[in-house]
């Protein structure tokens, strides 16, 4: 559900709105993460770029953690741009209809988003318990732990998650 820009957020008091308050503290919280992973990535193929091609040496670890550390960043910051409205939509019809008609398009749509990343959340908690349990590793050259990698997607899904449900007690479309 994205945010709307044209007025404020009607805002909640109680449990709602406390849940509401936190889980923007949580997403945003969860940006600064991402945005700090994603400078790391940055930083680790600038200095990959000046060992490979200014001082002819080979790498080894360096794609394998700016892949983890941007996709990473991809997942911690999704719950942000949800709560921001940052991401791309077609409103077209909506805004069209508005009214009744536009928030339950935006409730559907919503809880359909909901749906998938729970879904998801679910199957990464499984997919990084396995991986810690079973102790598996990249395979790569460098071979690190694998769980490290997989626990932002866990935690970014499920972060997601929970600020689809704090924007449909927003009720906002």
């Amino acid at each position: 559900m994205a945010t709307s820009t044209t007025h404020p957020p009607a805002v909640r008091s109680g449990v709602i709105g406390g849940y509401i308050r936190l889980m923007d503290m949580l997403s945003r919280a969860s940006a600064y993460l991402a945005c700090a992973m994603f400078v790391a990535g940055v930083l680790v193929i600038c200095q990959m770029v000046f060992i490979r091609y200014a001082l002819g040496m080979s790498t080894s670890w360096q794609t394998e953690f700016t892949i983890f550390s941007v996709t990473g960043a991809m997942l911690m910051g999704s719950p942000y741009v949800l709560m921001t409205g940052g991401h791309v939509a077609i409103t077209i019809v909506p805004d069209a209809l508005g009214g009744l008609a536009q928030k339950a398009m935006y409730l559907v749509a919503s809880l359909f988003g909901l749906l998938f990343c729970a879904a998801l959340a679910y199957a990464s908690w499984v997919y990084v318990f396995e991986a810690l349990h079973g102790e598996w590793t990249t395979g790569s050259v460098w071979n690190p732990p694998l769980w490290p990698a997989i626990l932002p997607m866990a935690v970014g899904a499920t972060l997601l998650s929970l600020q689809y449900v704090a924007e449909i007690m927003r009720g906002e479309g």
